[in-house]
């Protein structure tokens, strides 16, 4: 079985980056490999203007790796964005993998809102499995947690996805 993955969504400057440190924290601390994979809608550079590893892909490298130690980040060259199927199956093994943003794939979602209900979610009722919210939204059909329940949050998908997918691969391995 797949590794699975989870996105965490919501509108901007709601908070999605502050809940996630606290779910992978959570998650960390109970044993779990966690990995994470954060959507940008725009250009991004990882590494610093006029370092090597900045200047070789400057100068055209399709795949540039920066290696030390501590750390190994690969950067590569693309015609157009990689599905998020094909991002995770780049990644090596890990319990769970999580997303900040991907809305648009079809994909487990936790939604984050803050403040007055929105007029609409922006995870459809099939792929929506919890909200994080700051007030309790009456018309949501699925389980609510606070900004500081990541413990909760973790239940949840320890209950839903870790522990089925471990399940799966220990049988498989047989």
């Amino acid at each position: 079985m797949a590794v699975p993955v989870v996105s965490i969504v919501g509108r901007s400057n709601v908070g999605k980056t502050t809940f996630m440190e606290k779910l992978i924290r959570e998650l960390k601390s109970r044993g779990y490999r966690v990995g994470t994979i954060k959507h940008y809608e725009h250009d991004f550079e990882i590494d610093v203007p006029g370092k090597d590893s900045w200047r070789h892909a400057q100068a055209g490298s399709d795949i540039t790796v920066i290696s030390s130690p501590q750390k190994i980040a690969l950067i590569r060259r693309l015609e157009a964005e990689l599905p998020l199927d094909e991002v995770v199956t780049a990644m090596p093994t890990v319990d769970i993998i999580l997303t900040e943003g991907y809305k648009h794939e079809n994909k487990p979602k936790i939604e984050v809102c803050r403040g007055a209900a929105p007029q609409e979610f922006l995870s459809s009722e099939q792929e929506l499995i919890a909200l994080v919210t700051d007030q309790p939204l009456e018309r949501a059909s699925v389980p609510q947690f606070r900004f500081d329940d990541a413990s909760g949050v973790a239940d949840l998908l320890e209950e839903r996805y870790i522990s089925a997918a471990k399940s799966l691969r220990s049988s498989a391995n047989l």
